[in-house]
């Protein structure tokens, strides 16, 4: 393993609100930024840019997408002006094929998922940014298996930094009142949390869908997929570390991990 080699990352990212907040959450990822090698650029694997079909961000000034509503105008005023890549979008392009990445010039930008833990991050916004797409037509496998074509770019300077949630059912939110999470919750955090660091064949985490409470945590898969390409980019030897753990509002996990 290369000593210079970048981390990988996967966030969990929440509620919105975290970018305006000072919480156990947003302090870690403060302290990411602080503590670890400086990346070259940034490449963003975000829930929030679900699509069919994979797509790559290509513009030199990727907008700041506010993909949200019902929150304060402060939040909508929260501007995260990193400049693009398109250079690195290119080389994914190329290191994925021959899969076919289409070049998204402008259409998109950077969502609250990549944006929203970048900000705590690195709050100058001056680290170049990428946002790859998850392609929600795709497998489990598909998506941890681009993690692996995308390992060797930890190795050029370039951190990657996926944001999504483990537990995400956002129907069984508990808004007021008793916030004590549901009990599948809990034992598919643990599932997850247990697994990270699974070195055989048949990954329980890429055949999630069969956990007994996979159904109750992510009724829609977007927000675990992204767990996926960092666990991919893994070479089985690295150290895994768990940064922060905790379920919000009864379902919402905030698990984050570190490779590297």
């Amino acid at each position: 393993m290369s000593t210079s080699r970048m981390p990988a990352l996967f966030l969990g990212h929440g509620s919105p609100m975290n970018v305006l907040e000072d919480n156990d959450y947003t302090r870690v990822w403060s302290r990411l930024g602080e503590t670890l090698p400086r990346p070259k650029a940034i490449l963003a694997i975000s829930a929030h840019w679900y699509t069919r079909g994979t797509a790559v961000t290509v513009m030199e000034k990727p907008r700041t997408i506010h993909d949200f509503g019902g929150f304060p105008q402060a939040l909508f005023d929260t501007q995260y002006p990193a400049p693009g890549a398109p250079e690195l979008a290119y080389k994914i392009q190329q290191l994925l094929a021959p899969i076919a990445v289409s070049a998204d010039h402008g259409d998109w930008g950077l969502d609250h998922g990549a944006w929203g833990v970048l900000i705590k991050m690195y709050p100058d916004a001056n680290i170049p940014v990428v946002q790859l797409s998850v392609d929600g037509s795709q497998t489990a496998e598909y998506h941890y298996e681009l993690g692996r074509k995308l390992a060797t770019l930890r190795d050029q300077g370039v951190m990657i930094v996926a944001s999504g949630n483990v537990v995400h059912n956002l129907r069984m939110v508990k808004w007021q009142g008793d916030m004590a999470p549901y009990s599948w919750a809990v034992a598919f955090n643990d599932f997850v949390r247990e697994n990270l660091t699974y070195r055989g064949k048949q990954h329980p985490l890429v055949n999630f869908t069969q956990h007994e409470d996979a159904a109750f945590s992510n009724p829609t898969p977007e927000h675990f997929l992204p767990l996926l390409y960092v666990l991919g980019s893994w070479d089985g030897e690295e150290p895994i570390s768990v940064l922060v753990d905790g379920i919000e509002m009864g379902s919402l996990s905030m698990l984050s991990a570190q490779i590297g």
